[in-house]
């Protein structure tokens, strides 16, 4: 396995990061997975076995209770080299303050995540999404002072803009409050809009790229095809919305090309898809999980998959985005000043 900075930051987190969405089951997420503890404790040592070690879940998962089967699985004793992450922001109930940015939610909620997980400290703490009703300063003096507690380590956010991004960063460096040093973001072969802002920012700010569902909720795992849908509980099956596709024949027009390139390298579809979010610029981990421990055991190989030149390049023609406004400009006058961060969307591309 291999080892990664976070961001701007001294701390290494594993490429691969064990996603607990499917932990619970409670309610609305019943539709994800419903694993509980026992299974939960097999595929957390799994992971822990193969070296990841990173474990995230969130406040909102089954409303509290994926936090507490992690705290359950590791039985308040996790193991020295094992990071948690969590999130809050997200509406955890009824009351006017049980959601938002606002220093007496986050304070909160980072207590309750603490007391469920079994732990002393997070290590990661990201704010869910983005809250414009509450000022940014509250947000990240929030967030200093529970570092300042020792109640958490780090900070990053997740589904922001990145304007949203650029905004808090600047705050961060006006005021000396903590910056966040990781986004948590939706990054997949078919969903690339990140690299229209999100990669740049994370290789030219350090705020280093965790992706979630990078299968795009299975449909890059080669158990879906044009012709085939797999049999059985799913979460596309249950009617979850995420991802959206808002063009079919181009999803399956990248399917064909990562199956024919796991056929003939002889690996799982999934491993193939894993690996090329892995390969992206300002990616440090995936977020990976699944209904079954049998799910993760076979992504777990994408950590060791390195797709050849000519792979990445087919990967990249069958799924490119169309270069939007300003970018198709900057490609025609700009490319001799191009940086690093410009790089993570333009790479080899023209405007054409």
């Amino acid at each position: 396995m291999e080892y990664r900075y976070l961001g701007h930051s001294g701390l290494k987190v594993s490429t691969l990061t064990l996603g607990t969405m499917t932990f619970g089951g409670k309610d609305r997420f019943s539709k994800l997975g419903n694993i509980d503890v026992k299974e939960a404790r097999e595929i957390i040592h799994l992971c822990i076995d193969h070296g990841m070690n990173l474990i995230d879940t969130a406040n909102v998962y089954s409303y509290g209770r994926s936090e507490e089967i992690i705290g359950e699985a590791l039985g308040g004793k996790r193991p020295g080299n094992v990071l948690i992450s969590t999130k809050a922001r997200m509406v955890v109930g009824d009351g006017p303050n049980e959601s938002g940015f606002s220093r007496y939610h986050l304070i909160q909620q980072c207590e309750k995540s603490l007391k469920r997980l079994k732990t002393d400290v997070i290590d990661i703490y990201y704010m869910h999404e983005w809250d414009g009703a509450t000022p940014l300063e509250e947000m990240l003096e929030a967030l200093s002072h529970l570092m300042q507690q020792g109640k958490i380590r780090y900070a990053g956010c997740s589904n922001f803009s990145g304007w949203h991004i650029m905004k808090a960063l600047g705050i961060s460096r006006e005021r000396n409050l903590p910056r966040f040093v990781t986004q948590q973001i939706h990054y997949t072969l078919e969903a690339r809009d990140a690299e229209y802002e999100l990669l740049p920012i994370a290789v030219d700010q350090g705020v280093g790229v965790l992706a979630w569902s990078p299968l795009a909720g299975g449909l890059l795992s080669g158990k879906y095809t044009r012709d085939i849908k797999p049999e059985g509980v799913t979460r596309m099956s249950e009617g979850w919305p995420e991802p959206p596709i808002r063009n079919e024949e181009r999803l399956w027009n990248i399917v064909d090309v990562v199956n024919e390139i796991a056929e003939a390298r002889q690996v799982p579809a999934a491993q193939v898809s894993l690996a090329w979010v892995l390969s992206r610029p300002g990616v440090v981990s995936l977020v990976i999980g699944g209904r079954k421990i049998e799910h993760i055991r076979e992504n777990i190989g994408a950590a060791g998959l390195k797709l050849s030149d000519d792979e990445m390049a087919r990967l990249n023609k069958v799924s490119d985005p169309p270069l939007i406004y300003p970018y198709w400009h900057q490609a025609r006058f700009a490319t001799s000043t191009f940086t690093d961060g410009d790089r993570a969307l333009f790479g080899g591309r023209s405007a054409d």
